[in-house]
């Protein structure tokens, strides 16, 4: 197999090999140092394997680097019946000769690693006749841990682990050894050694969040070369393996249209000064029952007309719900569905956890390619995860949209009934272009409904909270509530109110003066 070029760190005097594996290179800034040792660390669960394992698959399939998978722990026929599941055919590798095994595990036939005192000669001259055999550039050794349980001496430990590192250097391989952490609280090894031989240490989590469980990567050490701080959250996906989700890692390096598009209701194009940016983030924000997915439907169903292709992620009605909605207010979106202008997606946001609802909209916006995404609801989305986890994903499908240049709306469910003090319980409104807000507002023992535009960037907006009403033809926006005050804190009153009762009184004290000459 051919090799191919790989990417390359800019670091001087450090060069870096592309892992292949989703993520990692952007947040390791280039890939794996090439030709060192790395510690993959992790508990029980934390996908240890799949990891290291995926370093040579991908080798193999990307790059033409032939690999070396040294087990201390499952015979290889475990392994090829295991990885089978992600699409990984190991056998295939294996007879086109770019796979090879070094089984040392405790149930090998072969030599023992060990006889009296303890030593890995004979499994380094295992390990460099394999590599020379395929001409290996990658080796994984899984897992350490498995090997030194019978080790007492740390120094004797460390000592052999020297030897072993320095026999792969010299034999010019990038490696990956893995072994396990008692706990995500305890120290990075068992042994408290390995890390101070190997050039690198990445840690796997795998933590409970919310009655879920949130798998991570953290690169903790990269010797002489830089790389993304903090943790990363990432998933393991069918046929793909482990996928790295960087979320934090996101620049601010998208560029911005002054292109306008309608938000579906004339009336609250020309509040927005004309309309809505055409790659701008939209968040409505309201109590519930005030009109958001109305204002969503009209987003998407005036798209749509147009013969925009539109998408609506739904994470609280199911289609049939969204359907009908529709239909009461005149869109017919089962018909613009079948046509391949909509696309509607609904699901529960407990079925599965973040890092995978991501994914989830990123690859069905890749395969359907929209230019207008909305989200009802992200309040639906946040009660199943921490204020943090929350707040990454909304950053995270915000920069996704504006790198692609799609509209995109968000709806947030407001927990004041009237007004409140913030816009969303999570404070998101600050990573939106323009806000829209939905307010009830009382009005002499009245439920009305008003609209504001809050937010607009880069763009003049009318500033008025207008009144607007729902019926079978949708959204109808109004004049603006006038003589009243306090609309968005919830307590509106009458501003002069002394001079309007008068005025009052005064105009049904003509009604009745009237009255009483028809009489």
């Amino acid at each position: 197999m051919v090799e191919q070029k790989q990417a390359s760190n800019v670091t001087p005097g450090i060069r870096k090999i592309s892992t292949g594996i989703p993520g990692f290179d952007l947040i390791s800034e280039g890939g794996m140092p090439e030709g060192g040792m790395t510690l993959l660390s992790g508990t029980a669960g934390s996908c240890k394997t799949v990891f290291a394992t995926q370093f040579l698959v991908e080798g193999i399939r990307q790059f033409g680097q032939a690999g070396i998978f040294v087990t201390f722990e499952e015979r290889p026929a475990r392994i090829r019946s295991h990885m089978t599941s992600l699409g990984w055919e190991i056998a295939k590798f294996e007879e086109e000769n770019n796979w090879a095994f070094v089984d040392a595990s405790p149930y090998t036939d072969g030599a023992q690693v060990t006889t009296g005192e303890f030593s890995l000669e004979g499994l380094i001259a295992r390990i460099g006749y394999a590599i020379q055999k395929v001409g290996a550039k990658r080796v994984v050794m899984d897992s350490l841990g498995t090997m030194f349980h019978q080790v007492m001496d740390p120094e004797r430990l460390r000592t052999e682990l020297f030897r072993v590192a320095s026999a792969l250097v010299n034999l010019g391989v990038t490696t990956i050894l893995t072994a396990e952490r008692d706990s995500d609280d305890s120290a990075i090894m068992r042994y408290g050694v390995e890390e101070f031989v190997a050039d690198n240490v990445i840690i796997l989590r795998n933590t409970r969040e919310i009655d879920k469980r949130h798998r991570s990567v953290e690169i903790l050490k990269f010797r002489g070369t830089r790389h993304q701080k903090g943790e990363f959250p990432f998933t393991i996906v069918d046929k793909k393996g482990v996928v790295i989700i960087p979320m934090s890692s996101i620049k601010l390096q998208q560029s911005s249209s002054a292109k306008r598009i309608t938000s579906g209701n004339l009336a609250l194009d020309n509040m927005c000064g004309g309309g809505l940016f055409a790659d701008s983030i939209v968040l409505i924000s309201g109590a519930t029952g005030t009109g958001k997915t109305l204002t969503v439907t009209q987003f998407l169903g005036g798209g749509a007309r147009l013969g925009e292709r539109c998408l609506l992620f739904a994470f609280e009605e199911s289609k049939e719900q969204i359907f009908r909605n529709a239909s009461s207010w005149g869109y017919d979106f089962e018909d613009l569905e079948k046509k391949g202008f909509l696309k509607v997606v609904c699901d529960y946001p407990e079925v599965t956890s973040r890092d995978e609802h991501f994914l989830n909209i990123k690859d069905h916006m890749e395969a359907y390619k929209p230019t207008r995404v909305a989200i009802d609801s992200l309040s639906a989305l946040e009660r199943v995860m921490s204020h943090k986890a929350f707040r990454e994903l909304v950053i995270s499908l915000t920069c996704h949209f504006k790198d692609l240049g799609v509209a995109g709306l968000y709806t947030s469910t407001t927990p004041a009934l009237t007004g409140g003090s913030t816009i969303t319980e999570a404070n998101i409104s600050t990573i939106t272009d323009s806000i829209i807000l939905l307010r009830y507002v009382e009005i002499l023992g009245e439920m009305r409904r008003g609209l504001t535009v809050l937010k607009m960037r880069g763009s003049a907006h009318n500033k008025e909270i207008r009144e607007f009403t729902i019926d079978s033809q949708g959204m109808h926006i109004g004049r603006p509530f006038k003589n009243l005050s306090g609309i968005l804190a919830g307590n509106p009153s009458l501003v002069n109110a002394g001079q309007e009762i008068n005025r009052i009184d005064s105009l049904f004290g003509d009604l009745g003066a009237r009255n009483q000459t028809d009489s």
